[in-house]
């Protein structure tokens, strides 16, 4: 399974957001994810970095 953790960098610290992501998608500034259990997230973010050795997904805030 190739499943991955999406982490969020605030304040210069990767914070956890979503365990378990089997699904992103763009959809203009906003990202939506969901994992295995269906749970979701959405957030206007852009993507920093995706690890398939670590399985983790690096995410950045939009500016506000």
């Amino acid at each position: 399974m190739c499943e991955a953790s999406a982490y969020v960098i605030q304040d210069g610290k990767e914070t956890l957001i979503l365990e378990n992501v089997d699904e992103l998608h763009k959809e203009g500034d906003t990202i939506k994810m969901t994992n295995l259990f269906g749970d979701q997230k959405v957030l206007e973010a852009q993507i920093k970095m995706i690890s398939f050795v670590d399985n983790k997904i690096i995410l950045e805030k939009a500016k506000e």
